[in-house]
């Protein structure tokens, strides 16, 4: 190739080209065979033929036939990734780029450099590539080829290659580095992406009209792609102002007008709206002072209304940003949403003012609610989606603000209590309920705690109830907010009844439910505790492994310790303050292992102060620092009382475990005595069985029973019997039976002359038929006298 011999060198390429276009010899010589063409191409391969033909680039600036003849071997070499790895160690992409605006009237040139460059960045190092190509001379001549294609491109193919270009310089533009304003390329960017929506002077768009070409469309989308790459640099928020982006990007936030001639189609109008709405949320931000200006709430608000009513409107969903949203306003609404979202969480107290002057909490709640009467299977992770988005905006307007924690009001309250009932399974189905879960949390800390009325209303409606079922679910990822919430609710003096009536699975309480999270963090932070759960060193005794492992360093004294950032870490101290306000001595429904474990809860900020005071001890030994004696006295002093507190409730928890062995036993006596009595019944019951069956199925035995049972009756009477005495019998004479007879009393009637016979009136009102004859009488009056409940046995 250096050989300045024009027909050599490009029958060199030809050669090369025939590596991947071989044809079959015309005749076979004898003694020879042809190589294969995968042969060829790997020893090309090895041969690091690519590089060489890179570097014989530099030999033909001049010479056009040449150096096209070399890029279309390039091209067939670079689709190899081995090639592509040796043209990027030869530059060669910074070495085509910068030629790329070279003069060519076939344009060739520019079709086969591009393509090469595609290949390179498919095939190779992504990064290095674009290293190459962040220099002045690539953008200047990429800039200069984008801008020619751009105004005078009118071929299928000039547009394709003018998309390809703006492709590659999207991927030059993520690099921070890369001078997009130095050569700009970036101030042409932003006009060919605004000149459509915003009349310009500039004479580059003077009567230039895009169509509504698939190309077209693609470049539209290509434009609102790189603006929000480039708003990423601060450097470039002066040309988005004087470009006017985001007044070009609102015209697109608005609801479609009927019999109105636009000039893209329906559905490319839908998705560019979908697009530019995106965009605004990515750019919108760095442009607050223009978001105002062009009173962006309002206009952001009154699309939401829209999307929000029940007109007729047929969307197509056919895009990315459309997913979800065919034959509803459902992605209009999602991604207006995530353009209040990004507003409202800049926490800029104008735009936040504003929002709530305008109604938005009353308005989002509306929302809220209809997306719930709208609930469908095929739409529910966009509507998910639409209520977390909803309730993270109430968030942060409500969070620093009274008026707007009033303004949510019950109507707020109920919408959050109604996604805290969402079946617990859902959680688990990935659709985004745990999302919705966390923005519900949010809200809660956000929107109610401190609000007085809205705090009653919570727990009147039972939502400490449904916090508490939510904890019990016992999902790590939930249980350092929730018991954030329950901290903060327990201030509401109205609160700890409420936690106390609670009740979950097999009747646990809120107490032994919050001992046993404290239990199992514990256990996963790896802090010493023996079989029963007691304290195994009473010097260290709320040590996690990660802290014995950790050794002590000197910190500046505005850094936080291991310490300090363990009480940050993890939820015991969040249990240990709402435990604190529920009172420790009153805490219903505990087993003696959750009264063990409660002891040490109990001293939870005793033991972490004398933790940070050995810290500082540890500290001031390692720095070799002499303290003076009184000092030095008051660390031992503290660090001994440390210990001792620990030994104490050591001696505690060993008390209860003995009285709660005591107890078992005790409990242990009283089951087997009950057991004794349950046998020893039985047997009874079993014997007086085999008695009943001797006595039915043997005369001699039912005789003998029946003697026995006479003799017992005698014996129980009086020896004399009284003067006048009636005596009764007590069983029925004749009776033919194999057992012995009930208790039988017979009572002879009474005489007739008493009552004045079967049909008189009585006091007593009753009518009988007669059994005797006789005439009626009348007395004046008959004195009842209670039937005895059991015989008189005399």
């Amino acid at each position: 190739m250096k050989i300045q011999n024009s027909e050599l060198r490009i029958q060199i390429c030809k050669c090369v080209i025939d590596f991947y276009h071989a044809e079959p010899p015309k005749k076979h010589i004898t003694g020879y065979q042809q190589a294969s063409s995968s042969y060829k191409i790997k020893m090309a391969e090895v041969g690091e033929l690519a590089k060489t033909m890179i570097q014989s680039l530099e030999l033909l600036e001049n010479q056009l036939v040449e150096k096209l003849w070399v890029l279309k071997a390039l091209q067939h070499l670079s689709t190899s990734e081995v090639n592509c790895t040796l043209m990027v160690k030869a530059q060669a992409a910074s070495g085509i780029c910068a030629h790329l605006n070279d003069p060519d009237p076939s344009g060739q040139l520019l079709f086969r450099s591009s393509e090469i460059l595609w290949n390179l960045l498919e095939k190779s190092s992504k990064e290095e590539i674009i290293q190459q190509l962040s220099n002045l001379k690539c953008l200047l001549a990429l800039k200069e080829v984008f801008k020619n294609l751009f105004i005078r491109g009118i071929s299928h193919y000039d547009r394709q290659l003018r998309n390809d270009i703006l492709v590659i310089t999207t991927i030059i533009s993520q690099n921070p580095g890369a001078p997009m304003i130095e050569s700009g390329f970036t101030r042409d960017l932003i006009l060919f992406a605004t000149f459509n929506e915003v009349k310009s002077q500039n004479p580059l768009v003077k009567g230039l009209k895009l169509s509504n070409s698939y190309e077209d469309f693609e470049l539209k989308k290509l434009l609102f792609n790189i603006i929000v790459i480039l708003c990423k640099d601060l450097s470039t928020i002066q040309l988005l102002i004087d470009g006017k982006v985001i007044l070009a990007l609102f015209t697109y936030v608005k609801r479609p007008e009927k019999h109105k001639i636009l000039e893209w189609s329906a559905a490319q109008y839908e998705e560019l709206q979908l697009h530019a709405i995106a965009t605004l949320s990515s750019v919108a931000p760095f442009l607050i002072d223009e978001y105002l200006f062009y009173k962006g709430n309002d206009q952001v608000l009154e699309f939401l209304a829209w999307c929000d009513n029940e007109d007729s409107f047929f969307s197509h969903g056919n895009s990315f940003h459309g997913a979800g949203g065919r034959g509803n306003k459902f992605a209009q609404m999602r991604y207006s949403l995530r353009l209040l979202r990004a507003m409202v969480y800049l926490e800029n107290d104008t735009i936040n003012k504003d929002l709530c002057e305008n109604g938005a909490i009353q308005q989002l709640i509306g929302i809220f609610k209809n997306t719930i009467s709208k609930y469908n299977d095929k739409e529910e992770a966009i509507l998910l989606e639409i209520q977390s988005d909803i309730l993270l905006i109430l968030s942060g307007l409500c969070e620093y603000h009274i008026p707007g924690k009033e303004i949510f009001g019950t109507e707020g309250v109920d919408i959050i209590l109604h996604v805290m009932k969402t079946d617990p399974k859902k959680l688990q189905s990935g659709l985004g309920y745990n999302v919705l879960l966390y923005s519900t949390l949010d809200s809660i800390w956000c929107c109610i705690l401190g609000c007085y009325p809205s705090e009653d209303y919570f727990l009147e409606k039972e939502g400490i109830f449904l916090l508490l079922d939510l904890l019990a679910l016992n999902q790590k990822k939930f249980c350092n907010l929730i018991l954030g919430i329950m901290v903060e609710f327990c201030d509401n003096p109205k609160t700890a009844a409420h936690v106390n009536a609670w009740r979950g699975k097999k009747d646990q309480t809120a107490a032994s439910l919050l001992i046993k999270l404290w239990r199992k963090e514990e256990k996963e932070l790896g802090v010493k505790r023996d079989k029963y759960g007691k304290i195994v060193d009473t010097k260290k005794p709320l040590f996690t492994s990660f802290q014995e492992e950790q050794k002590i360093i000197p910190l500046p004294a505005n850094c936080p310790t291991i310490a300090v950032m363990d009480v940050a870490e993890n939820i015991r101290a969040k249990i240990y303050a709402v435990l604190g306000k529920l009172d420790f001595e009153n805490l219903p429904g505990l087993s003696a292992e959750d009264f063990v474990t409660l002891c040490i809860i109990h001293r939870y900020l005793d033991f972490k102060i004398g933790e940070i005071w050995n810290e500082i001890y540890e500290e001031i030994k390692l720095e070799k620092l002499r303290p003076v004696t009184t000092d030095k006295k008051i660390l031992e002093s503290i660090t001994a009382a440390s210990e001792n507190i620990g030994k104490m409730v050591v001696s505690l928890q060993s008390e209860m475990i003995e009285s709660q062995a005591r107890q078992d036993v005790q409990n242990e006596q009283k089951v087997y005595t009950k057991i004794q009595a349950t046998h020893k019944q039985r047997e009874l019951a079993n014997k007086s069985w085999e008695n009943f069956l001797a006595r039915t199925s043997n005369a001699k035995t039912l005789k003998k029973a029946k003697r026995l049972q006479e003799k017992a009756i005698e014996s129980s009477r009086y020896g004399e019997r009284p003067p006048n005495a009636i005596f009764h019998r007590t069983d029925i004479k004749g009776l033919n039976a194999t057992v012995p007879s009930g208790g039988v009393v017979t009572v002879e009637s009474t005489p007739a002359r008493l009552v004045g016979g079967p049909l008189a009136d009585t006091d007593i009102a009753l009518k009988k038929l007669p059994i005797r004859g006789g005439a009626l009488q009348k007395v004046k009056a008959v004195k009842t006298v209670d039937e005895p409940k059991k015989s008189d046995p005399a």
